[in-house]
């Protein structure tokens, strides 16, 4: 079995139960090309198991006649290596949480190109696209990064700066590419479209305009743009920057996935790590859980979506949604479980809750301190939320994600996924602060685990974090079994309301967070022990 035009042809897809596309895909392809009208940058492994499966379902049922083309700018070996030799046809292994697997053929994205300015053909194929009449969306799953302009010392990026200073010709940079496109559309007649980040990252409508925006006045000014491109991307009637927020998990390529597809026949399924350290294959494989709502501002119409299962909603329902995942449903249970299944020496989130105190311990924050104070936003339930987190989405076996990964940059997380609850407790005057026991805990677990000393007392390496230069010297007096200081070294820290959404002295948790380290720091077995004496209780 081959995953290309010539090998789906062949029965032998659906006889061992893969659900192939059942529109003309070949007439979509066409269709496509003439009148394009949603254009996606970032081929990765969430567009191919998200949006790519949203539009195949419209397809499959006649809803709509055109598919997607997508862009890549960051790394062109997705395109070169995985999207062209199989025919632009990818396949989606949907994980469940009762051990059952869903395989489907995905056909609805009709073209692949480089967001490569160097690569002319390419760069003109994708101008012509942006100036058809029919766009009405540009989609984006770049990361949060992508919208970044400037590098950590403030100045611009290299290709960022270039590209302020020569126009929107021959642009580098990503969001200069993206600018330049725009500018196209802008002159081709003020077309309307929808600019719509589907990144996970908070406000990233917003993030995508104030990058396109500075990119746009900058070039105005120097006289390399007409007068009135900025107030074409300011009217919302032209352009619009919609808010969403996303939620799928999109572990890359596992090994037992790709064993699976063997064993069925398909050839050719072994993931690829390109030159730029994606990991990318043939097939995704996501869990089933997923969310996407969108602020419902399209100039120039749009598909519809919502018959797919996407949630259309205003700007502020979106951030509520936003403030629900991230700072009580979903978010600040998987870093519980990150700093304390480092120290507990666990490599899949999946097997810690199989520890009944680790499961307890994000139940508690969860429904215990978080919901009393919880963003509803109305149109998804929070409870019902935390409910299919703890009982399906973080217990999946198939999802093989890692505390160590989720521990990532945790130091830039700890404020809105904990100090928001502690601030809505002191701002409300029926709570009682003094009642939040876990999230104090999850911050001593976090002191703890900056040690990089596991609980049998084993060296383990932390994981990256832009704080670890700083923090990491000044902690370094701290030894497992020596707890004496431990107020010196660490009160600056819980002073800080940048670190933990609070100055915890101020806040009254100061007192309970350093009684809880020393317990977790006594010695070898103490982070087992502390867990299941305040949890437990």
């Amino acid at each position: 079995m081959r995953l290309d035009d010539e090998g789906l042809k062949s029965r032998a897809w659906e006889d061992a139960g893969y659900q192939v596309p059942t529109f003309d895909r070949a007439a979509v392809t066409e269709k496509t090309k003439a009148e394009p009208k949603w254009l996606h940058f970032g081929a990765g492994n969430i567009f191919r198991a998200f949006q790519a499966n949203l539009v195949q379902k419209l397809l499959n049922q006649g809803i709509c006649d055109t598919g997607l083309v997508v862009a890549e700018g960051f790394d062109y070996d997705i395109i070169k290596m995985v999207n062209i030799p199989h025919d632009n046809l990818s396949i989606l292994v949907t994980l469940k949480a009762d051990h059952t697997l869903e395989k489907h053929v995905i056909g609805s994205i009709v073209e692949s190109i480089t967001l490569d300015s160097e690569n002319e053909p390419e760069f003109r194929r994708i101008n012509e696209i942006f100036v058809k009449p029919s766009l009405q969306m540009a989609s984006f799953t770049i990361t949060e990064k992508g919208y970044q302009l400037v590098d950590a010392s403030g100045n611009y990026q290299c290709a960022v700066d270039l590209d302020m200073k020569n126009g929107p010709e021959r642009p580098v940079s990503y969001i200069g590419k993206i600018t330049s496109l725009l500018y196209a559309r802008y002159q081709a007649g003020k077309l309307p479209i929808a600019m719509v980040s589907m990144d996970n990252c908070s406000h990233n409508g917003g993030k995508l305009q104030a990058a396109v925006m500075e990119f746009a006045e900058a070039w105005t000014k120097a006289g390399l743009t007409e007068p009135g491109f900025p107030e074409y991307l300011k009217d919302e009637g032209c352009v619009s920057f919609p808010w969403t927020m996303i939620d799928k998990i999109t572990p890359r390529p596992d090994q037992r996935v790709e064993t699976i597809l063997e064993a069925d026949g398909i050839e050719d399924v072994k993931p690829i790590i390109t030159g730029k350290k994606t990991y990318v294959a043939p097939f995704v494989n996501a869990e089933e859980c997923e969310y996407l709502v969108v602020e419902d501002k399209f100039p120039g119409g749009r598909m519809p979506l919502e018959k797919a299962g996407v949630i259309f909603t205003d700007r502020g329902t979106v951030e509520k949604v936003e403030r629900m995942k991230v700072c009580t449903c979903l978010n600040p249970l998987h870093t519980a479980l990150a700093v304390y299944g480092c120290l507990l020496g666990y490599q899949l989130i999946s097997e810690e809750m199989k520890n009944p105190v680790l499961k307890k311990l994000v139940e508690r924050i969860g429904y215990q301190e978080g919901l009393p104070v919880v963003t509803d936003p109305g149109i998804l339930n929070p409870r019902k939320f935390i409910d299919e987190v703890v009982n399906l989405r973080i217990p999946n076996p198939f999802m093989p994600d890692t505390p160590q990964r989720i521990a990532t940059d945790t130091s830039q997380k700890l404020a809105i996924r904990f100090g928001e609850t502690i601030k809505a407790y002191l701002e409300d005057e029926k709570l009682a602060v003094e009642d939040l026991k876990m999230i104090p805990l999850v911050y001593a677990g976090w002191f703890r685990y900056l040690m990089g000393v596991d609980d049998n007392g084993e060296e383990f390496e932390l994981s990256p974090d832009p704080m670890l230069s700083s923090i990491c010297p000044a902690l370094a007096s701290l030894r497992l079994g020596e707890v004496g200081d431990a107020e010196k070294v660490l009160k600056p820290f819980m002073q800080n309301p940048a670190l933990f959404g609070v100055d915890l002295y101020e806040a009254g948790l100061a007192e309970l967070v350093l009684g809880y380290y020393k317990e977790l720091a006594a010695g070898t077995g103490a982070v087992a022990a502390t867990l299941e004496k305040y949890v437990m209780q």
